[in-house]
């Protein structure tokens, strides 16, 4: 692998910067970034302690800044130190401002706003806290999503996920011998989704758990593959016969299965309407 720096300059939390820059260096064989982060940088004292930085460690630099006095210190700043510069959000913006033929506001921090939208997040995040692994089976109707999995199949990390795009998730785990909520087979309004995975690597996953919290392995169905393949397969017959979609997560990441399921809910709304 070989290193390189790369700076990420923001004057707002630089979860834009992070998210675009770790999407375009995947994309990249055998490098490996040495990430520099300088976020909330709107002062010009602030800059010219962000370009000392990287004068210290050159590397390209890239920014999300609507401040023109800052991008004018930060582009001549890394001119002279001749390091590429590059506005990740300009393109964009700009095309977006012609199509719409609106004037660009330039306010950092605008999309952390403490309006609606940030107190829908919120409100979907403590549902999906207080609804994770089958608590308060007796209200999922007020959920958007339900989601419905054996152990160890990313329910919850799929469910925060969500929150935090606004929907409210709540997930239940199907446990053998152990009854569902009955009032999961008469919603009307929220999503049910199934998730599943290879029986093998699941086996593999609840081993590397149970490593984890020092529990003995041996003589429990919990990691026996043959008793793991029938979970699945109950639960594969459970959806199915409900008519619940079904998605492999085997070899998805959560973002992934976030977004098919925010697909399926999209439909799911259309029909709903």
């Amino acid at each position: 692998m070989t290193s390189h720096h790369l700076h990420l300059v923001s004057d707002a939390t630089g979860e834009t910067i992070n998210s675009v820059a770790r999407a375009c260096i995947v994309q990249f064989v055998d490098i490996e970034p040495i990430e520099h982060v300088w976020s909330l940088i709107r002062t010009r004292g602030q800059m010219e302690k962000c370009l000392k930085g990287i004068a210290e460690t050159p590397g390209p630099v890239l920014f999300t800044l609507v401040n023109e006095s800052l991008r004018s210190v930060l582009l001549d700043g890394c001119r002279r130190l001749d390091v590429p510069c590059i506005s990740v959000l300009d393109p964009v913006i700009h095309r977006l401002a012609s199509w719409f033929g609106s004037e660009i506001r330039g306010r950092p921090g605008l999309q952390h706003a403490l309006d609606a939208e940030y107190f829908q997040r919120m409100e979907a995040m403590e549902f999906a806290l207080s609804h994770d692994d089958g608590q308060l089976g007796d209200d999922l109707n007020l959920a958007d999503v339900v989601l419905l999995g054996v152990s160890r199949t990313s329910k919850t990390p799929t469910c925060i996920y969500l929150a935090n795009r606004g929907i409210k998730a709540a997930n239940v785990p199907i446990v053998p011998n152990c009854v569902l909520p009955p009032k999961l087979f008469s919603l009307k309004n929220p999503l049910v989704v199934g998730l599943t995975k290879d029986p093998e690597q699941l086996v593999q996953v609840r081993r590397n758990r149970m490593r984890m919290i020092a529990r003995d392995q041996d003589q429990t169905d919990y990691v026996d593959l043959e008793s793991v393949r029938d979970e699945v397969t109950l639960a594969r017959k459970l959806c199915n016969q409900n008519d619940w979609p079904i998605i492999d997560v085997t070899r998805r990441s959560i973002e992934e299965t976030a977004a098919t399921i925010m697909n399926h809910y999209t439909r799911h709304r259309e029909v709903a309407e």
